[in-house]
C-alpha cells in the first residue's frame, strides 16, 4: 500500500512539473503524462502478481488466514 502511495505522489509531481514546464515554453510537453502511464502499468502488474499469489495460496491451503500459514517456518 505504501508503494502505491509513493507511486501516486510521484505521478502527481511528474504531471505538475510537465504542466509547469509546458507553460514556460509555450508548447505542450507530454513527457510527464507518458511516464505516469508507464508507472500505472507497473502498479497494475504489481497488483496482478499479488492477487495471483493470494489465489495460489488459497488453492493450495484452502485458507488465506495468515496465522495458519507455517510452510516457510524452519522445522529444525
Amino acid at each position: 500500500m505504501s508503494v502505491e502511495l509513493m507511486l501516486n505522489s510521484a505521478n502527481l509531481a511528474f504531471v505538475a512539473f510537465a504542466r509547469s514546464f509546458g507553460l514556460i515554453t509555450g508548447q505542450p510537453v507530454y513527457a510527464g503524462q507518458l511516464f505516469v502511464f508507464f508507472v500505472m502499468t507497473v502498479a497494475a502488474a504489481e497488483v496482478a502478481v499479488g492477487l495471483a499469489l493470494i489465489v495460489a495460496i488459497f488453492r493450495s491451503k484452502h485458507s488465506i488466514d495468515v496465522d495458519q500459514m507455517s510452510s516457510l517456518k524452519d522445522r529444525s
